[in-house]
């Protein structure tokens, strides 16, 4: 393909199989042989994200974030002539910062992040992201195709995470007003190599990981990555992330017109999750009723767990990949993706709300009498399961003054989502926790199916079209559309007398009763279209407009018969528009890429309860707009830096305030948002780096709660890395993570009464070793 064999950079390490050098994994120190019987360098796949395990150039002395494109073969040219905002978070800058999930890996994206914690009877769980102002958690991607359920994602098998911001519906369907997360796996590649890590840190963290490459013959190759952690969470008494996974790989006719990858990923966790702290101490908290002594109330310690002994996490995830891609010539090519995903989770937590009727203090003047009441266990249990068969086309077309490079496909895919209602029985419950000193070694609590229960399967058809026009060398225009058409299925049960649901009449209360039952279907148009201006090859402005749908039910499959919930199957879907101007620069020798942006996003067919009527309609609207710039490579060969800064002027535009100050802002969206990741190589070997991210102000969501925080304050974290190689085989980081010891307050919940602390000070340190 033409515009492979233009690149400068591989993505996201240099994709040279022939090259005779080990990989550091942490910082590229240069060995002077290389102990592998190394095959010539093949053909590049057609997303070329693939490095292998071990490998880089030798005169690369210093880490290289460049990324110069995504993986999917709908964006047809680099980001340097992409007309959009888009983040690729590769895995070297990855491991320097000893990350292992989703969520760690987005904090190297501006203002991305979970800080919501969920509703007091419905805790989030797993990556809950919110991007540009907006709930993403339901637009995650694995090679293109969606992937479901509520879980964190680790990224042992990850080779880069590319974050596009804006609506992203001309090229994954439906998904969140602002944006949307793909991961790309790790391939096999010609070549043979080992490397692996060992990882022990504060909070009792124990993880290894192991990545083997091992080529079959000419044309063939095997690899095989695996997973083993059991870990604490350091901070936070009791909580712990344990899971182990494997995912080996085998590729046929690399190096030939024709490739086939077959790959395999399963994942099992069994986790305590974290269901946060009381606010009572915290600034803005004041006593919900007449107990004016609890306005001076001590704040809790933000180690204390509140949970049992009952509380758990346990998930499997299953995905079986084929990939095909096949080369007509160096201007066309197919790429075919065929997926079937199982994602199964058991999820209990002894949540709490600190209501006046929950918070006891028997003896006012003793706060070591006072306790919170066990009273809201959260259970999930979901199974979700998807099959896909993407089919792309991409073509270059034209010579001379006027060419054209055209991505084109169709896909069909089937989502199911089974939900089996769980609750406690007959009347049992938790004994109440003391509120400083909470004692978790209790259980007791009788539970079982309570006869609720969901079945939800959305069949969707999709076909789109992207055409790039160049008009010599200064003029892009680039143009899609994508046509959805998709049907739903639903049916439920659900417990008469609870919120929203419909009324037990002579029923008693908490009887299993006919929720919503129905099929719906419909067409979503989602299109895009880019002009750019080229004042030099190394530079482009750009100017771009884009308009994504999202159904009812979108992000769960889950409808509701509840007049003001936006999965009512009778609304319409939800739309969002983004404009957007800005403008990237390739510089230093095309080491370090610069972009900036402002941008803007309206959603519309948002839901507004009348004052006189009290009926909902769908006249609401709600807007984000600001600038996003970053800086991404090489400052000097010795000298690395990834860092990016956006604001976000997040409002209601037409509607019900959303936040609980009363204020037109959207919740759980700062302001402003900087992070920044940089390394530097010594002269003797030693790397040495170090980051820092802020986070402004958050406010948090509103409902009837007394004397909780209505807002988070903000706060800047700094982490540091230091890696030295001791040998060609072995090299030895230290990560310090939040280096001065800053509290504050990660995530909120939706009423305020419960938040999640930040991690204090704490240390990693890794062997990474390779063979």
């Amino acid at each position: 393909m033409a515009f492979i064999k233009s690149r400068k950079h591989a993505a996201p390490a240099a994709r040279t199989v022939g090259a005779a050098v080990l990989l550091t994994l942490a910082h590229g120190a240069a060995a002077t042989d290389a102990p592998l019987d190394l095959a010539p360098p093949q053909q590049a796949k057609v997303n070329d994200a693939q490095a292998l395990p071990g490998m880089q150039v030798e005169a690369d002395r210093s880490s290289d974030y460049r990324v110069d494109k995504v993986s999917s073969p709908k964006f047809t040219q680099s980001l340097l002539d992409t007309t959009q905002t888009i983040q690729v978070i590769g895995k070297e800058l990855i491991q320097q910062q000893g990350a292992t999930t989703l969520t760690e890996a987005l904090r190297n994206s501006p203002g991305v992040g979970t800080f919501y914690v969920g509703e007091n009877g419905s805790t989030n769980t797993g990556d809950s992201i919110y991007m540009r102002g907006f709930d993403t958690s339901g637009s995650i991607f694995v090679d293109g195709a969606r992937d479901l359920g509520t879980v964190s994602r680790d990224i042992f098998n990850i080779e880069q995470v590319e974050v596009t911001k804006g609506p992203d519906g001309t090229e994954y369907g439906r998904t969140a007003p602002t944006g949307a997360v793909n991961l790309v796996t790790k391939q096999p590649v010609l070549g043979n190599g080992m490397s692996g890590s060992v990882q022990v840190g504060s909070g009792q963290r124990r993880r290894a990981t192991a990545d083997w490459n091992q080529s079959m013959g000419n044309d063939a190759a095997f690899r095989l990555n695996v997973l083993g952690q059991d870990s604490g969470v350091y901070g936070r008494d009791q909580v712990e992330n344990n899971r182990w996974g494997v995912a080996p790989s085998l590729a046929f006719g690399l190096g030939t017109p024709t490739r086939v990858y077959i790959d395999y990923l399963h994942i099992k966790q069994n986790n305590v999750p974290d269901g946060g702290v009381p606010t009572i101490g915290l600034p803005g908290y004041s006593s919900p009723d007449a107990r004016a002594f609890l306005n001076n109330a001590p704040k809790v310690d933000p180690d204390n767990f509140y949970g049992t002994n009952q509380d758990h996490d346990h998930v499997t995830q299953d995905m079986f990949t084929v990939i095909v891609e096949h080369d007509f010539n160096e201007n066309v090519a197919l790429h075919n993706t065929a997926r079937w995903g199982r994602t199964t989770q058991d999820y209990l937590l002894s949540a709490f709300m600190g209501s006046t009727a929950n918070l006891l203090t028997p003896n006012p003047a003793d706060p070591s009498t006072w306790t919170i009441a066990r009273s809201l266990p959260t259970f999930k249990h979901q199974s979700n399961r998807i099959a896909t068969n993407q089919t792309n086309l991409t073509a270059s077309i034209g010579s001379g003054a006027v060419t054209q490079d055209i991505s084109t496909g169709i896909e069909l895919t089937q989502e199911q989502a089974r939900t089996i209602g769980m609750g406690a029985l007959g009347g049992s419950h938790w004994p109440a926790a003391n509120l400083y000193r909470p004692y978790s070694d209790v259980g007791g609590l009788n539970y079982g199916e309570t006869g609720a229960r969901s079945e939800g399967k959305t069949n969707t058809a999709a076909a789109y079209f992207f055409d790039t026009v160049k008009f010599g060398e200064h003029w892009q225009v680039n143009a899609g559309v994508r046509v959805d058409h998709y049907k739903t299925d639903f049916n439920s049960l659900v417990l008469c007398g609870a919120r929203g649901a419909p009324a037990c009449g002579r029923l008693p209360t908490g009887t299993p009763v006919p929720g919503v039952d129905t099929t719906i279907s419909d067409n979503l148009v989602n299109y895009k279209l880019g002009v750019l201006y080229k004042p030099a090859a190394n530079g482009s402005i750009y100017v771009n407009f884009a308009q994504s749908q999202e159904p009812p039910g979108g992000n769960t499959l889950t409808l509701s018969s509840s007049a003001n919930s936006a999965d009512n199957p009778n609304f319409d879907p939800q739309k969002a528009r983004t404009a957007e101007i800005g403008t990237k620069w390739d510089l230093l020798g095309e080491k370090l890429l610069l972009t900036a942006a402002l941008y803007r996003t309206t959603v519309t067919n948002e839901l507004v309860q009348d004052p006189t009527d009290l009926l909902y309609y769908q006249i609401g609207k709600k807007r984000v707009q600001g600038v996003e710039i970053s800086a991404l490579g090489k400052i000097t060969d010795d000298w690395a830096v990834s860092a990016g800064f956006t604001t976000m002027d997040a409002t209601v535009e037409k509607g019900t305030n959303v936040t609980q100050n009363g204020s037109d802002d959207l919740a759980y969206t700062p302001k402003r948002a900087f992070t920044a990741w940089t390394t530097y190589h010594l002269p003797f070997n030693l790397t040495v780096g170090g980051g820092a991210r802020y986070s402004g102000e958050l406010q948090r969501g509103t409902d009837g709660a007394v004397g909780t925080p209505a807002y988070t304050k903000a706060y800047w974290v700094f982490d540091a890395m230091a890696s030295y190689p001791v040998n060609r085989h072995l090299d030895i980081q230290l990560n310090v993570y939040n280096l001065f010891d800053k509290r504050y307050v990660a995530a909120i919940n939706k009423s305020g009464y419960r938040y999640t602390p930040g991690t204090p000070r704490s240390a990693m340190l890794t062997a990474n070793v390779r063979f």
